[in-house]
C-alpha cells in the first residue's frame, strides 16, 4: 500500500495513470462510436442493441464502474499535475523561446473541463432521460432522433465532439509518449496515430447529431415502453 501510495504521489505515477485510463477511454469511445452508427441501420438495430446490452446487465455495469473509476482517475492526476507544475513555477518567466505546440494542447484542460460537462448532460440526457423532452425506455433511435432536433442541443454535442477529438490528438499522443512507444516529436502533424483517432472519433460523434439535424433519421413510432419491462437505470445503455 506504501509503495501504491508512493507510486501515486509521483509525478511519473500520475501520468502513468493518466495513460492508462486514458487507453481505457479511447477504446470505450471507439465502441460507443461503432454502436452509435446503427442509428442508420433503422430503429430496429439501435433497439436490438439495447436489449443485447441490458441482457448482459452485470457485465455492462461492470464496465460503467470501471469507466467511472477511469475518468475520476484521469480527471483527478490531470487536476493534480496541474498545481503540481504550477507550485514548482509560481512565478512565469520573463521570456520564454516559442515552442512548438497545438490548438489541442493550448486547450487541453479547458476541453477536458468541457467534456466532463457534457458526460454529465449526456447521461441526464440519453441515459436517464432526466433532460429529454420525450424520452422511452429501451427505444434509444427515438431518443437520440427527437433529443437532438434540438439545435442548441445538437450544437452543444457537435461542440463537445469537437473537444473531444482535440483531447484524443493531444491525450492520445501523450500516451504513447509516456508509455514509451512514442519519441518525443517537434512536428505535431506527424503523430499519425493520434491524429487518425481523433478524426476518425470526432468524425464518427459529429455524424450523428449532423445527420440528425439534417432530417436523416425518419420518423418512427415510439416502441412500447410496458412491453418492454425495463428498469429505470437501463435506459437508452447505448447513448
Amino acid at each position: 500500500m506504501y509503495a501504491l501510495s508512493r507510486f501515486w504521489q509521483s509525478t511519473i505515477g500520475k501520468k502513468i495513470v493518466m495513460a492508462v485510463t486514458g487507453i481505457i477511454g479511447i477504446l470505450f469511445v471507439l465502441g460507443h462510436m461503432s454502436g452509435n452508427f446503427l442509428m442508420f441501420k433503422g430503429q430496429g438495430a439501435m433497439h436490438d442493441y439495447a436489449l443485447l446490452l441490458r441482457t448482459s446487465m452485470p457485465l455492462l455495469w461492470a464496465i460503467r464502474l470501471g469507466l467511472i473509476a477511469a475518468v475520476a482517475l484521469h480527471a483527478l492526476a490531470a487536476y493534480q499535475l496541474t498545481m503540481m507544475s504550477r507550485a514548482a513555477r509560481p512565478q512565469a518567466y520573463a521570456q520564454r523561446r516559442p515552442q512548438v505546440t497545438t490548438l489541442a494542447a493550448k486547450t487541453i484542460r479547458w476541453g477536458g473541463v468541457l467534456l466532463l460537462v457534457f458526460i454529465v448532460f449526456h447521461i441526464l440526457h440519453m441515459t436517464l432521460g432526466t433532460v429529454h423532452p420525450q424520452f422511452t425506455h429501451l427505444d434509444p433511435y427515438n431518443n437520440v432522433r427527437i433529443g437532438l432536433s434540438n439545435p442548441a442541443v445538437a450544437a452543444f454535442y457537435v461542440l463537445a465532439m469537437a473537444a473531444l477529438g482535440l483531447h484524443l490528438y493531444h491525450g492520445g499522443w501523450a500516451v504513447f509518449r509516456t508509455l514509451g512507444v512514442a519519441r518525443p516529436s517537434t512536428q505535431p502533424l506527424k503523430r499519425t496515430l493520434a491524429l487518425l483517432i481523433a478524426i476518425v472519433v470526432a468524425g464518427g460523434f459529429i455524424a450523428i447529431p449532423v445527420a440528425s439535424m439534417a432530417g436523416l433519421f425518419p420518423e418512427a413510432p415510439a416502441l412500447q415502453e410496458a412491453s418492454a419491462a425495463p428498469s429505470p437505470t437501463a435506459a437508452a445503455e447505448t447513448h
